[in-house]
């Protein structure tokens, strides 16, 4: 079990490893996650370059000031400290003489005192040790004499001094053993006697202060000029961005004419003008795209109208010789019932030519109607005599009534209902029902359902294509491509939606949803739409 674990948990670092690794490094992983929880309008190239200039500027102000006040610092405290070591030094080896080769507690107390009156303003504090002889004045500071500073004046014949902080008060306490020059020795001799003194420091502290709040303003003040700094650098380089964004909708809305103002020379002066050879390459595709189109349009609308007229003719003449049919002999008869089938394929075809053409051009309109949706597809069924072949599933008659336009949807039932017939197997369904999504809207779904092999996966996509055949077998069937393109646009004009699918249970089955909206006066206990 163990080994089992132990497998488990390298395959869960190696997991982790490669995860973070496609995330990227954590210091990246973190800015992300960062900027995962900033605000969507902070996010943008204004605010980005402010914070940036605000980073830089307060970044160069922080890293200046520390290194002014630490030069500023060390320089008020050296002269500080040197002025006062000197002048303690003079006062010492001027006392030093009169101090005897073994001093009682008055000679002390009187060298104390020669020091403290010869520096009457400075806030001294001195003390003056042999052995176990202490003399201050004004008063004892022993508490500030630290073990460290005791031992080196112990060992040294030089000034010690040391920094340290009482009761938030920073104070200097030098140590300075005197010292006796006899002329047949080759260096001086210490007496015993060592001389402390204790200086406050409220003076420089109170200039590094003052060092820091100069610091401080001078920081405030760079931050400001940074953030006005970017504000001017976003306003200069958001500019032609914002042109840029307002060129990209417009073209988005059709006006390929737009063109951006280049000024200057930089990367954004080539990239406007790179937008404007674009919009200008693009525009003369589209519009050659426009004419062949319109040009295309034409064509397939003049010929429909061209082959209309002599169709006419032909289908009265097929007409008339189909009445006679009996007449004539075999062969002729055969013969003239081709022409008739050709004729009557053109003429649909003709027919169906001149619809796409009208939807083309725009020149569809809806003659809408209220009508009984399943008395409308009764009535499909029953002028084409498909009663006997269809299994029909519809709403009571007056329940489920809606705006259409009655021709167009009888269009769009007898195209989906005879491609089932033709394409399909039986039994064929069509069903009426109604899908609410809120309480006052809702949609009339009409499912075509067959028990044939179905639709191709791979002609699944362009179902609803022109002049598009599922099968190769259909290339020259009866079908010229065109009814479910149709039928589609239809549907789509209506503003409803449709769609195809293979059944759970095999065949082909299309879905048409129509918008419907509740009638204010019917009853809605009853259901009615």
């Amino acid at each position: 079990m163990s080994g089992r674990r132990s497998v488990r948990a390298r395959k869960a670092v190696r997991t982790r490893e490669t995860v973070a690794a496609r995330q990227g490094p954590r210091p990246v992983r973190f800015f992300r996650a960062l900027l995962a929880h900033v605000p969507l309008p902070l996010r943008g190239l204004r605010a980005r370059l402010v914070v940036a200039f605000a980073l830089v500027a307060v970044a160069g102000a922080l890293s200046t000031g520390a290194l002014a006040f630490r030069e500023a610092r060390t320089g008020v405290l050296q002269q500080s400290q040197d002025s006062v070591i000197r002048q303690f030094r003079t006062s010492v080896d001027n006392v030093a003489t009169y101090i005897p080769a073994a001093p009682d507690q008055s000679d002390l107390q009187v060298a104390v005192n020669q020091v403290l009156f010869a520096n009457p303003s400075q806030g001294w504090r001195v003390l003056a040790t042999y052995g176990s002889l202490h003399a201050y004045a004004p008063s004892a500071d022993v508490n500030r004499l630290t073990p460290e500073l005791l031992r080196s004046v112990q060992t040294t014949r030089a000034a010690v001094f040391q920094r340290v902080n009482a009761g938030r008060h920073p104070y200097l306490v030098v140590g300075m053993p005197v010292t006796y020059a006899t002329p047949q020795a080759t260096e001086s001799r210490l007496s015993g006697v060592v001389m402390y003194l204790v200086v406050p420091q409220d003076a420089e502290q109170g200039y590094v202060k003052a060092t820091v709040s100069g610091i401080e303003r001078a920081t405030l003040v760079a931050l400001c000029l940074a953030v006005f700094l970017a504000l001017l650098a976003a306003r200069g380089v958001l500019r032609p961005v914002r042109a840029l964004r307002q060129a990209t909708r417009q073209m988005t809305e059709g006006r390929l004419d737009v063109r951006l103002a280049v000024n200057g020379s930089d990367e954004l002066a080539d990239l406007s003008q790179s937008f404007n050879d674009t919009a200008a390459a693009l525009e003369r595709s589209v519009a050659e795209l426009h004419r062949l189109e319109a040009q295309a349009r034409r064509f397939v609308a003049d010929v429909s109208h061209e082959l209309r007229t002599p169709l006419t003719a032909m289908s009265a003449l097929t007409d008339v010789l189909d009445e006679n049919a009996l007449h004539f002999d075999q062969e002729t008869g055969d013969a003239l019932r081709l022409i008739s089938e050709g004729t009557i394929r053109l003429s649909g075809l003709v027919e169906d030519l001149m619809e796409i053409s009208r939807f083309d051009a725009g020149a569809v309109k809806l003659n809408l109607d209220e009508v009984d949706l399943a008395e409308s597809v009764r009535r499909t069924l029953a002028s084409r005599g498909w009663q006997d072949q269809v299994e029909t599933h519809l709403p009571e008659p007056g329940m489920l009534r809606t705006r259409v336009d009655p021709r167009r949807l009888d269009v769009v039932m007898a195209n989906l209902v005879g491609n089932a017939l033709r394409h399909g197997a039986p039994p064929v369904r069509l069903t009426v029902s109604v899908k609410e999504e809120r309480t006052d809207v809702a949609w009339a779904v009409i499912e075509v359902t067959d028990s044939g092999p179905g639709i191709a996966e791979e002609a699944m996509p362009h179902i609803f294509e022109r002049f598009y055949k599922a099968s190769t077998a259909r290339t020259r069937s009866a079908s010229s491509g065109l009814g479910l393109a149709i039928t589609a646009e239809n549907v789509y004009l209506h503003g409803g939606r449709i769609s195809a699918a293979n059944a759970p249970c095999g065949g082909a089955a299309f879905t048409v949803e129509l918008l419907l909206h509740r009638d204010s006066g019917a009853d809605d206990d009853a259901g009615a739409w």
